[in-house]
């Protein structure tokens, strides 16, 4: 038994090199988490005091509508997205907003329809952004009603 434990664990085994596999792709990512992390705080600190506060008035019909569109032109990573959410909580910016922001910013992708068109086709990827879009506003509904 204990001989078949050991074998389990040596170097060419699955898990050590599912380990060595691991480490490697975080090393890899964590430069680029590191930079977005320090590019997030410049911006921040170079956006003026109540910016947020003129983008996102606290409306609840239009807040929503205009967090999703931000995130919708703007692509970005899932991983970051823990990040860009809290700093603009922090921010004062309401979690309705937010949820529609980080929803489309990661599932929504307009920059990327021309590439998207040419390889799925035209029609698909304005599709599925659509439907990307508008799920995103709903699911911000739901998570507002559920955490509120």
């Amino acid at each position: 038994m204990k001989s078949e434990r050991n074998r389990k664990n040596t170097p060419g085994s699955p898990i050590v090199s599912a380990i060595r596999k691991t480490a490697r792709s975080f090393g890899e990512f964590l430069p680029v988490l590191a930079g977005t992390v320090f590019a997030l705080g410049l911006v921040l600190s170079l956006v003026p005091h109540g910016f947020y506060g003129r983008v996102f008035p606290g409306n609840p019909m239009l807040d929503p509508l205009v967090g999703a569109v931000l995130g919708a032109v703007s692509a970005g990573n899932a991983m970051l997205s823990y990040v860009v959410g809290g700093e603009l909580l922090r921010q004062g910016v309401s979690l309705l907003a937010v949820s529609a922001f980080l929803a489309t910013w990661v599932t929504v992708g307009f920059i990327q329809i021309p590439a998207e068109s040419l390889m799925l086709g035209r029609r698909f990827a304005l599709v599925r952004n659509m439907v990307g879009f508008v799920s995103a506003l709903l699911v911000a509904g739901v998570v507002s009603l559920l955490f509120s």
